[in-house]
């Protein structure tokens, strides 16, 4: 009996493993050594049939007998390895089961590889796609060498800069009617001309900024100065952009640092294209105009009320003088100041300056009209300037001109009015805090000033802390229709 179930629960011989490490191999010999038959007499057709002596055995139950000992286990041994068993139940993952899931596996491993392939090209793309962004910007900026050269020839005599961290930058717009700006007027041999000077003063604490236009027609001291054909010129007082006109920047930021006391750090030419290109760039900049505007010399005509400037647009707005209001160069640096205050307000409301895409198109138009000294000639250094700046609150974005009057021996020109100027340029130079008011507002607080409409006593023996110099201007959150 034990010989049947052994021989029935064996599993089919396996032609590939060799007779004497099969452990049904071993039982059949001690069958056959039991029942004396000699092993030569086996049917050659007994390992065919194990299979159906192994479904008889599952029908029957005797497979599942205990008095099986050895055989049992040796049974299950060849179950867990024959492929009929191996095709089996109880949940058990079989061979037949085992392909579909390598197959799986293969293509999840598969996907995966391709995945982590086309990640890694989309990175490398970007990469490339932001240094040549980069090299591109970082490539349009002119760096101004002969100017640095200049200034450090005379440094002896410039100012000694007093609060180490806050920067102080002169910005230039080029009247040059050479080349592209030909259409804009008169072409002298391409002279070229400053045809509005800021300077622009950013706090240590990087909290305010204050742009201090320079009238063109200001009466200074202009030193002797090198010219672009080597020759030196007399030190002369006369109108302030003479001194572009005749030595350039660095005769410019001479003749600045001579008037003011404030060590210049930086400057930035910019010519007329590139202020166009960067109001395209922010798509355009609103205005409010308070009487139309129709001025052939600009190529501008505008109605009254609030206007969406294009860049073409907003250059001849910023260069109108005889059309609009009393055709001063007053008025003119006011409306050059109200209108950059509104570009800056612009790109800060529209996040401009926090988002790539939309700053890309900005620096592009800026770099490309852009002349910097050395230290501000790469797109690190003007990121870093850029990303000082646009923390500032709007409302302490300042603007506003030097004081100045009709100068006493020629009404045409300008003179400093002191000692208001003085205090200005105090003020900036010790990274002090100014303050700017609408003009109608100051000229109202200075008549009740001087009415002393208060009717309060002077009290002399209380002490008051020094109050902050008040100057006519405007800031960057300033609504000109709310005006």
């Amino acid at each position: 009996m034990d010989a049947d179930v052994t021989d029935s629960a064996g599993p089919p011989s396996d032609p590939d493993r060799p007779a004497e490490d099969k452990p049904q191999d071993r039982s059949r010999d001690r069958s056959r050594e039991e029942s004396g038959r000699p092993e030569d007499d086996a049917p050659q057709e007994e390992s065919p049939a194990a299979p159906e002596t192994d479904e008889a055995a599952a029908e029957t139950g005797e497979g599942d007998s205990t008095e099986g000992g050895p055989a049992e286990s040796e049974s299950k041994a060849g179950s867990e390895t024959g492929p009929k068993a191996a095709a089996g139940a109880d949940g058990v993952q079989t061979w037949a089961d085992r392909p579909k899931d390598g197959i799986v596996s293969a293509r999840r491993s598969h996907w995966l590889r391709w995945t982590a392939l086309a990640a890694s090209f989309l990175v490398l793309v970007a990469a490339g796609v932001g240094w040549w962004m980069y090299k591109k910007l970082d490539g349009n900026i002119t760096t101004d060498t002969s100017a640095a050269a200049e200034l450090k020839a005379y440094e002896k005599e410039r100012p000694t800069p007093v609060v180490m961290d806050a920067q102080n930058i002169l910005l230039i717009g080029s009247d040059s009617r050479a080349g592209d700006n030909r259409k804009y007027g008169r072409d002298d041999g391409g002279s070229q001309r400053s045809d509005t000077t800021i300077l622009l003063h950013l706090a240590a604490d990087r909290k305010s900024a204050t742009a201090v236009s320079i009238p063109r027609d200001l009466m200074a001291e202009i030193p002797s100065c090198r010219t672009g054909d080597d020759k030196k010129t007399r030190e002369q007082f006369t109108q302030f952009n003479t001194a572009f006109e005749l030595g350039g920047t660095a005769c410019t930021i001479r003749t600045v640092e001579r008037m003011t006391g404030i060590r210049i750090d930086h400057h930035m030419v910019v010519d007329f294209n590139g202020f166009k290109d960067m109001v395209d760039a922010v798509n355009g900049v609103e205005i409010c105009l308070k009487e139309p505007i129709d001025d052939k010399d600009a190529h501008l005509e505008l109605p009254a009320g609030r206007q969406k400037l294009n860049g073409e647009q907003a250059l001849g707005y910023v260069r109108a003088r005889k059309s609009i209001g009393n055709g001063s160069d007053t008025e003119r640096m006011e409306r050059q100041q109200q209108f950059l205050g509104a570009l800056v307000n612009k790109m800060q409301s529209n996040g401009v300056l926090l988002n790539p895409t939309r700053l890309y198109p900005v620096l592009d138009a800026a770099t490309k009209s852009l002349t910097t000294d050395p230290g501000l000639d790469s797109l690190r250094d003007l990121y870093d300037l850029v990303r000082g700046m646009r923390d500032v609150p709007t409302e302490q974005v300042q603007f506003l001109t030097v004081p100045r009057q009709p100068y006493r021996n020629n009404p045409n020109r300008d003179e400093l009015v002191e000692p208001d100027a003085g205090d200005l340029f105090k003020q900036l130079r010790e990274d002090k805090p100014v303050a700017v008011v609408p003009a109608d507002e100051l000229e109202e607080a200075e008549r009740d000033k001087e009415s002393g409409q208060d009717g309060k006593p002077d009290d002399a023996g209380s002490e008051s802390p020094t109050p902050t110099p008040t100057y006519s201007g405007s800031s960057a959150a300033d609504d000109l229709c709310k005006q």
